[in-house]
């Protein structure tokens, strides 16, 4: 156990190392704890005008039951103020959820922007606090899911029986789940994850977390799913190539840096009207049309030898200039190989550039590489009936 933003965290569970609770997600199934992430619910007449305001996202246009990734901006700059999962629950009703780190900033951050807003009586902002949240990541997370909800008769909340093939990748339904026991809760079931596998992420009501983890864990057996802890969630967001905030994002990095660009919407490309509009949109211009790169870019990196950690100086592949560092490092259990994060100059950024990382005083070759390092397997709607 270690401590992690206010929480007693597990690192890994006794029956499994990180490295195979790592394969273990990627092959069958593992439930995260991470009731730690800070669950808010913004509702009102003026909830999508301050969400439009503080984020790049197209959140007028977001349909009932459909989610986004985000980020909350800082005014002038742009820089990010937190990343986080926007969902709309309905025609002004939003729930999000921010990282547990961020908390405190995050707090302060929402009450500003509320009180800023030209109608900050017609916001309604609850953090749901004592409310679970994990998380069923792997293959077999979807026939786990619903034949707990097939024994349980679920249903929506019109009472219609659910079939978890139909929910996609970014979407979201309120499913009633009825014990044998005759117990039922309301809990919210969204497609997606911090893993690259398909899986869900289930907000639970209070006192309601532990009699819910239970159930899916002894309806599927431990032949089907384990429990896996913060180790094997960073390895696989890594492979995934997702941002962990406070290393791979900070206050002073905006989404075009992050290589993030795609969270800033098309039309808010054109109307901006987000904070920071005017430094990222000139970061996503192009030169000629006027445009201002950004100085440094996120970029993958297979580093040779020893793995990179946070930290690590990454320099030219000849001489010793400083381009960049790594923010985040460790060995792949997939590919065997030692992957990592990080910023460089831009114009190193691109796929190939080979470069050299500083691990212990000793210099190791590197290769810029795409991002994820692992093919994502999300349950999408374009792609039929199959993940892609």
């Amino acid at each position: 156990m270690v401590p992690f933003a206010g929480f007693s965290m597990p690192v890994q569970y006794s029956d499994l190392s990180v490295g195979e609770s790592h394969v273990w997600t990627r092959e069958k199934a593992s439930l995260f704890d991470v009731g730690h992430m800070v669950q808010h619910r913004l509702s009102g007449p003026a909830a999508s005008l301050l969400l439009e305001r503080a984020t790049p996202s197209s959140i007028t246009t977001l349909p009932n039951y459909h989610s986004t990734l985000s980020c909350l901006l800082h005014p002038g700059t742009g820089g990010i103020v937190d990343d986080t999962v926007i969902t709309r629950l309905g025609p002004e009703t939003f729930y999000l959820v921010t990282n547990a780190a961020c908390r405190d900033k995050d707090m302060a951050y929402l009450k500003e922007q509320i009180a800023a807003s030209p109608h900050p009586n017609h916001i309604d902002w609850q953090v749901l606090d004592g409310w679970g949240l994990v998380a069923l990541q792997g293959p077999l997370s979807a026939e786990i899911l619903q034949d707990v909800l097939v024994e349980t008769n679920a249903t929506d909340l019109e009472g219609n029986p659910v079939d978890i093939q139909t929910l996609y990748f970014g979407q979201c339904k309120h499913l009633i789940v009825k014990r044998s026991d005759g117990e039922s809760a309301p809990v919210l079931v969204s497609r997606g994850g911090y893993t690259g596998e398909d899986g869900f992420e289930i907000s639970i009501p209070p006192h309601w977390t532990r009699t819910f983890a239970q159930l899916l864990l002894t309806e599927a057996g431990p032949e089907r799913l384990r429990l896996a802890g913060l180790g094997a969630r960073d390895s696989l967001r890594l492979e995934a190539g997702m941002c962990l905030y406070g290393h791979d994002l900070n206050d002073d990095i905006t989404p075009v840096e992050a290589g993030l660009s795609w969270v800033v919407h098309k039309d808010r490309r054109v109307g901006g009207g987000f904070h920071g509009d005017g430094i990222i949109l000139r970061q996503l211009k192009p030169v000629k049309e006027g445009g201002t790169p950004p100085l440094r870019r996120r970029v993958g990196l297979v580093v040779e030898g020893a793995p990179a950690r946070e930290g690590a100086k990454i320099v030219a592949a000849e001489g010793e200039e400083e381009i960049g560092h790594v923010t985040s490092g460790c060995p792949s259990p997939t590919l065997g190989k030692n992957i990592a994060m990080g910023y460089v100059k831009n114009g190193m950024h691109k796929a190939g550039t080979e470069v050299g990382v500083l691990i212990r005083g000793k210099r190791r070759k590197g290769v810029v590489t795409k991002m994820p390092f692992v093919a994502s397997k999300y349950w999408k709607q374009a792609a039929g009936t199959s993940p892609g």
